[in-house]
């Protein structure tokens, strides 16, 4: 089996990367056991690592298919740049991280696991698809309920765009806070291959459901994550906030009461934007409003609950906070935005290319994603 096992993986992808076919069904998850099945963590691909080109690749065609329908997605240079400089900010964090979390959740599945599943059994790899969902659900819907841990989360948030760059838009302290105790527990019964394997593929499929250009996908919308629901979920408009936490599929939302369908049209973006393209303050600014937050509330049970309870609660509100709190938005919003002259934007975006050159080569060397 084993040596079956690796002869469709050579079949599916090459040397140097996947084909262009294997990069795009990785993406939407449209992966077999067979493929994606394998003993070890050091035998795992590193999927997110390899899909880079199709990342942009899909960016761009996005922007032409756009560009087609004469649609105005908002496609900005300066929030794009803004998002895909805090998704390598986060990227370049987990050179020192990611090893961690693999190395304690390698340690616990040894030690305490509970059954041994086979490595090579579909069952197996079903099992990490539904657990791995499972736990990103609640990672997610504690990374909005949990102020500490929305400080990491609100990067992802804070563009006013809608657009597949939106989603490189990520925090470089999220695992920080959530790994312990939303994917470590999976350890007891997930062997850390397939545990690997299904949180990359979680990933990757998340990226292109951010995206306006995809309406509805009609039966499938009862069963998975899709861009009208993901839509919801990035909405500062009341009816859209702390919904829809799910990665792959929709049907968590619907048992646990956390689901919404798409209504009216979707102000993205936070309740109180930040106003800034700088990458480094989106990252922190959060964290500082509540140290601020922190040492003004009077009583140690208050100061607590600053941390712990919800972004919008203060003293005498409910866990999560009033929902008449959050302010009233109707599309079209003004969006934050900032005017500069062509040959300035021409040289950020000259850098910017060569920076992400020097992201590429970086991780091409360190072979750590």
């Amino acid at each position: 089996m084993a040596e079956e096992n690796l002869k469709i993986q050579e079949v599916f992808a090459g040397k140097d990367g996947p084909s262009v076919l294997t990069g795009v069904r990785r993406i939407f998850y449209l992966v077999t056991p067979n493929e994606t099945s394998f003993r070890t963590v050091e035998e795992v691909p590193k999927y997110v690592a390899q899909a880079s080109p199709f990342f942009f690749g899909m960016i761009f065609l996005e922007l032409f298919v756009a560009s087609l329908k004469n649609k105005q997605t908002p496609t900005r240079l300066n929030d794009s740049i803004s998002s895909m400089s805090a998704g390598m900010l986060q990227q370049m964090s987990q050179l020192f991280s990611k090893g961690v979390y693999l190395m304690v959740y390698i340690w616990v599945y040894e030690n305490y696991r509970l059954v041994d599943l086979p490595w090579d059994s579909p069952i197996t790899w079903w099992t990490a698809f539904i657990l791995v969902e499972f736990g990103y659900y609640w990672l997610h819907r504690m990374s909005h309920e949990v102020n500490i841990l929305w400080a990491a989360h609100q990067v992802h948030h804070s563009s006013e765009d809608y657009n597949l760059t939106t989603a490189l838009r990520q925090s470089t302290t999220q695992l920080v806070g959530t790994f312990w105790f939303s994917y470590l527990p999976l350890a007891f019964l997930v062997p850390p291959a397939a545990f690997s394997a299904h949180k990359q593929f979680n990933l990757l499929y998340q990226f292109w459901i951010h995206t306006e250009l995809v309406t509805s996908l009609g039966p499938l919308e009862y069963i998975l994550n899709t861009p009208s629901h993901h839509r919801v979920h990035h909405g500062r408009n009341r009816y859209c906030i702390d919904k829809n936490y799910g990665g792959t599929l929709i049907i968590f939302d619907r048992i646990f009461g956390t689901f919404a369908k798409e209504e009216e049209k979707v102000v993205y973006g936070l309740t109180h934007p930040l106003n800034t393209w700088d990458p480094i303050w989106v990252q922190v600014c959060h964290y500082a409003h509540i140290w601020n937050t922190f040492w003004a509330t009077p009583g140690l049970t208050n100061k607590l609950s600053v941390l712990w309870k919800g972004p919008g609660w203060a003293p005498g509100k409910p866990r999560l906070g009033c929902i008449e709190d959050i302010p009233k938005v109707k599309y079209p919003e003004p969006m934050y935005d900032s005017k500069v002259s062509s040959l300035w934007s021409v040289y950020v975006a000259v850098h910017f290319f060569l920076a992400m050159v020097l992201y590429q080569e970086l991780f091409a060397v360190v072979k750590c994603l």
